[in-house]
């Protein structure tokens, strides 16, 4: 076994994370100027004393063995599952969304957090159940491990943030040997539920009209009768696979719960979004529908972006930003902020330094001894790229409006702190690597 300095870590990692957070500072800066050249707010001041703490945790990290984290897990989980029930009843709105929760002086967004804490706890149970790993029930209890937090989260409502748990359940059940058929019926009951759930929306502002075959999707009198169709198919494929034992019933029986679970979805999406919520997954279609409401956002975004050109207007000289064009611009849109003003050559330098990021993940990951290790890096590498293509999906009009900042570079203590303690288990998963 090779001999470790716990002075050793990815300097490369480290390098581009720091990359990041400094660009995040500059154009959170940029989001603050008025078209006088005026800066009217202080969010890049906290964005630095957020950025040097989360430098510090970084630096903490590599002193320790992660391997510390699984036991602690078991207590992180609950805690976070907590904080997330008292910030349903004494949380702060902000931006529609009951997520923060003030702590004297300081706000944090326990939703946030609770992505390392399910990260670490549900690395925890499949290293522990690691034995079955294709086992239906440790499939299922590893699902509801994320969907507990994750339909807390959605009753805040805060839809983007709870989207991350599915991708991390994903690539952690994935890793961890879970059934590829399981897998892909938990992703396509997710896809059919939004989709079913948007049809109303979709069906008055984009056809602008009724639909007669979509109606047993769409009126609640019609869907009630469907359910019950899909009911009686689904029992007689069960009652033919059990008695002539034909393969095919199995395959019926599937694609059937498939579809019955992802209709009785889109009713809970229906009841559960708000009707914001809905316009914002259905504007990404065609923002043009309600150019003054909820498509304004994608249409100014999408101007930012396109009149960057290939160098950019230069720092500091944007337009769409500094007319004030753009909401939520230091936030959900700092994409689009660095676009206009860096141009084509920008994005490329920023989606390079999200590329090295992955491929060093990777390459920790692959040189991981342990299976907690494994897990718990996937989960990490998760929620990054998750936050990653999203974000940038939503800043160019190809991904719906969600509220998914653009990790280590939006405004906000609680997601850079959530990149940034990431990035440290990976690193520490690196410096470890020759302990097992």
């Amino acid at each position: 076994m090779k001999d470790r300095s716990i002075f050793e870590f990815d300097f490369l990692i480290f390098l581009c994370t720091i990359a990041l957070m400094i660009i995040g500072i500059l154009f959170i800066y940029s989001s603050g100027i008025s078209s006088t050249g005026v800066n009217f707010s202080n969010e890049y001041i906290k964005q630095i004393v957020w950025a040097s703490a989360g430098i510090l945790i970084m630096i903490g990290f590599m002193f320790f063995d992660y391997a510390i984290l699984e036991g602690l897990s078991r207590y992180f989980y609950p805690l976070m599952i907590i904080l997330l029930f008292l910030t349903l009843i004494f949380g702060q709105v902000v931006n529609g969304a009951k997520s923060w929760l003030s702590l004297g002086p300081v706000g944090i967004q326990p939703s946030e957090f609770t992505k390392i804490a399910t990260v670490l706890f549900l690395g925890r149970y499949l290293e522990q159940s690691k034995k079955n790993p294709q086992s239906l029930i440790r499939f299922l209890i590893a699902f509801g491990i994320c969907m507990f937090p994750m339909g807390l989260i959605i009753l805040q409502p805060d839809m983007g943030t709870a989207m991350v748990y599915f991708p991390i359940f994903i690539v952690m059940m994935f890793l961890a040997g879970g059934r590829v058929s399981y897998l892909f019926f938990v992703l396509a009951c997710a896809v059919l539920s939004v989709v079913i759930g948007m049809l109303p929306a979709w069906e008055e502002y984009i056809i602008d009209g009724k639909t007669m075959l979509l109606q047993f999707l769409i009126d609640e009198n019609f869907v009630f009768i469907s359910i019950g169709s899909q009911i009686l198919i689904l029992i007689v494929a069960i009652t033919g696979y059990r008695f002539i034992k034909k393969r095919y019933f199995y395959w019926i029986s599937y694609g059937v719960t498939i579809f019955l679970l992802g209709t009785c979805g889109g009713l809970v999406v229906r009841k559960v979004l708000k009707p914001y919520q809905i316009k914002r997954l259905i504007v990404f279609l065609d923002p043009g529908i309600d150019p003054q409401g909820a498509g304004w956002n994608v249409i100014q975004s999408i101007t930012a972006v396109g009149s960057g050109g290939l160098w950019g207007k230069g720092y500091l000289k944007g337009t769409q930003s500094h007319y004030r064009y753009l909401p939520q611009q230091s936030t959900d849109f700092i994409f689009s902020i660095i676009s206009e003003e860096w141009g084509f050559i920008g994005c490329i330098a920023i989606f390079m330094i999200f590329m090295i990021i992955l491929v060093r993940s990777i390459m920790i990951l692959n040189s991981s001894r342990d299976t907690y290790g494994l897990y718990i890096g996937g989960g990490i590498i998760a929620i990054i790229y998750f936050h990653f293509i999203v974000n940038i999906g939503m800043a160019m009009g190809i991904m719906p409006i969600t509220g998914i900042p653009l990790i280590f570079l939006s405004y906000g203590g609680s997601a850079l702190w959530t990149g940034v303690i990431g990035i440290s288990l990976l690193m520490n998963i690196f410096n470890h690597r020759y302990k097992y």
